[in-house]
């Protein structure tokens, strides 16, 4: 069900003479398959570079699919975000310091999800007219975000059905239906309607009920049969994907990669690299057998595999954004180009970024001094008044643990936000407080409760004003008391 029947295996040959090939023990020759194979000359150096390189293009493909096989391989919905293919799940209350799929969720909107399978068909996605602010933004198996149905794009009060289709459709759309067309031929779809406190939940379900995934076939004739799905009984359900994805040997990850290929194709941008991974015949489409390559050019795509994992791991940590006073993040998440590294340090970093004229998200994991955030010592984010974070629609701050999930906590308060009952300055500054043990009563509507552990920090800036995307804001950095 979840990866297409591999095609006839692929052969691997020596072109030089034995003794000629131990003259030249740096060079390894390489078939590229298709109507007329030819040999292509690479050395071990580069071997390793184009597989290290291969990985971390391939790393949020093959991420995003193994959290899509995780969320969805079950009878009918149940809770967000575990559903089946073209189907809405909603989350009816905020994540806890238990859920454990995706790093860095948020409590700031209810989630939305739906993994659609555009192989069998188009499907309908319904978009109710709502007051309120929400997104319903479509990433491809890439990570890429490719449409965003919402109060900032399609705009609020309007109800819309757009017919989203694969890259392989060639159909005609019911007449006044706009068509998105998805590049690859699984979606992901991260919807987040705002969300302001438990009190408000009953609303926001309301509204969660309105949005509809609906099958072509069934659109155009509601007594066509439902879809149907397959539980594939043998997936490893618990552990966390990025951790999944890390375990992968060479083999496993690009197998993996170039199966998904054939209905997940490369970007029309991707060519350059897509020539050099042929080199070491990972093609689109074809199984790739490290077994059948000589044994040189195995231990290069070995080395380069490991390579492209600490790159990613280290990228994940470090290379998600540029340094702004401490704060680390990008303007340019959800579409990313030919910015391998990028597209996959946020993968690693937190999967399911948005366009950054959604939502723009500056983390930290240091204070003032450079020091590293730890609950061991009690810190304060003060902002001026002309220092509040400059939204259209909301901010919030969020703590995580090391690993970038919620930390547990008395209060079960993982954000503070411009929603809740702040208290502000005389002079209009606020007062953020971020410790492990209360700040006192008359200070705990700002409290921001975190461990006596180390644990970072992440802003979300709901609909950023220019002021955020030109650089022109900076958030101030936190202190140390």
């Amino acid at each position: 069900m979840f990866i297409s029947k591999q095609m006839a295996a692929l052969g691997i040959a020596i072109s030089m003479s034995a003794p000629v090939f131990a003259l030249l023990p740096s060079t390894i020759l390489a078939h590229t398959s298709g109507a007329t194979a030819s040999s292509v000359s690479v050395s071990q150096e580069e071997a390793t570079r184009i597989a290290r390189d291969a990985y971390v293009y391939a790393y949020p493909l093959v991420l995003m699919d193994v959290t899509r096989i995780q969320t969805s391989n079950f009878a009918a919905p149940t809770q967000f975000p575990h559903t089946i293919p073209n189907h809405f799940v909603h989350a009816a209350t905020f994540p806890s310091d238990k859920f454990k799929v995706v790093i860095r969720p948020n409590v700031d909107t209810l989630y939305s999800g739906a993994w659609l399978d555009l192989g069998p068909e188009p499907v309908v996605v319904s978009v109710p007219a709502s007051d309120r602010y929400f997104m319903l933004p479509m990433l491809s198996l890439w990570s890429d975000v490719f449409a965003v149905p919402g109060t900032r794009t399609t705009g609020p009060d309007r109800a819309v059905n757009y017919l989203v289709v694969g890259p392989r459709w060639r159909g005609q759309a019911p007449d006044g239906m706009e068509v998105i067309h998805a590049p690859t031929r699984y979606v992901l779809i991260i919807g987040r309607t705002q969300t302001n406190g438990p009190a408000d939940f009953s609303y926001v379900h309301q509204l969660q009920r309105q949005y509809k995934i609906t099958p072509l076939s069934i659109w155009s004739n509601p007594d066509a049969p439902p879809q149907k799905w397959t539980v594939e009984p043998n997936v490893d359900m618990t552990t966390p994907p990025p951790l999944l994805v890390s375990r992968m040997d060479a083999q496993t990850f690009l197998e993996r990669f170039t199966s998904l290929l054939k209905d997940n194709p490369p970007g029309p941008l991707d060519y350059p690299l897509v020539h050099q991974m042929e080199r070491l015949s990972i093609q689109p489409g074809m199984p790739f057998d490290i077994d059948r390559t000589p044994p040189a050019l195995r231990v290069a795509i070995e080395k380069g595999v490991e390579e492209g994992k600490a790159m990613v791991k280290k990228m994940g940590q470090n290379d998600t954004g540029v340094g702004r006073k401490g704060w680390i993040y990008t303007t340019e998440s959800g579409a990313y180009g030919v910015n391998y590294r990028l597209r996959a340090a946020v993968a690693a970093f937190a999967l399911g970024q948005n366009l950054p004229e959604d939502a723009v998200y500056p983390s930290a994991a240091t204070d003032s001094e450079g020091r590293q955030l730890d609950g061991a010592h009690r810190y304060v984010w003060h902002l001026d008044k002309s220092q509040i974070p400059p939204v259209d629609a909301f901010w919030s701050m969020t703590a995580y643990d090391k690993d970038g999930y919620f930390i547990p906590n008395a209060l079960k308060r993982y954000a503070v936000g411009d929603r809740d009952k702040l208290k502000f300055n005389g002079d209009g500054s606020l007062d953020i407080y971020i410790q492990a043990s209360s700040p006192g009563k008359d200070k705990e509507s700002n409290w921001l409760p975190v461990a006596d552990a180390p644990f970072t920090l992440m802003l979300r800036l709901y609909s950023p004003k220019l002021a955020v995307l030109d650089g022109d804001w900076n958030a101030p950095r936190v202190t140390r008391e």
